[in-house]
């Protein structure tokens, strides 16, 4: 479990299927990544080496999903044809309830700190939809710069990258 102040991850598991269909369906989590079925509990059951699906907690409530994945290893293909040493990062936060505390923050900074402690991985990728103009934001405090617009099946994304 990685901690950070009061945010912990610990890792997402089928039993957090039905919390994850929840949060799917509240309108700032559909505002900010469209209304995708993930398929939860097909993806769940599953464990590829190349994802990472975490339940963010706050003091021991889950209040956020955080998904690291290699996007060359991963199999839907959805980042395309991509070099190895990358990593791609989903992150919400679920409860509304829980946004704009810094909660995000944090566990981004937890997210991107699992992906760079690997010596091998030079940069994470991230494709908020175009119209989320408050995750562009958040995403370049953190340094991620803008790379091109790009569309993900249907959703019309813009694909920063922190190096």
């Amino acid at each position: 479990m990685s901690e950070s102040g009061i945010i912990a991850f610990r890792p997402a598991t089928l039993a957090d299927a039905a919390l994850l269909r929840h949060w799917d369906a509240q309108p700032h989590i559909i505002a900010s990544h469209g209304d995708d079925d993930w398929g939860w509990e097909v993806e769940l059951a599953r464990t590829p080496t190349w994802r990472e699906p975490w339940i963010a907690e706050l003091e021991g409530r889950p209040i956020g999903f955080v998904q690291i994945i290699d996007p060359a290893q991963e199999d839907s293909h959805y980042w395309g044809d991509v070099p190895d040493h990358l990593r791609a990062i989903d992150i919400w936060i679920g409860e509304v309830t829980a946004l704009g505390k810094g909660y995000g923050t944090t566990m981004m900074q937890i997210a991107l700190s699992r992906c760079f402690a690997n010596p091998d991985v030079t940069a994470v990728l991230i494709d908020p939809l175009t119209s989320n103009t408050r995750a562009h934001r958040f995403y370049q405090r953190f340094g991620f710069q803008f790379v091109e617009h790009r569309c993900f099946g249907d959703d019309h994304c813009s694909v920063y990258r922190l190096d």
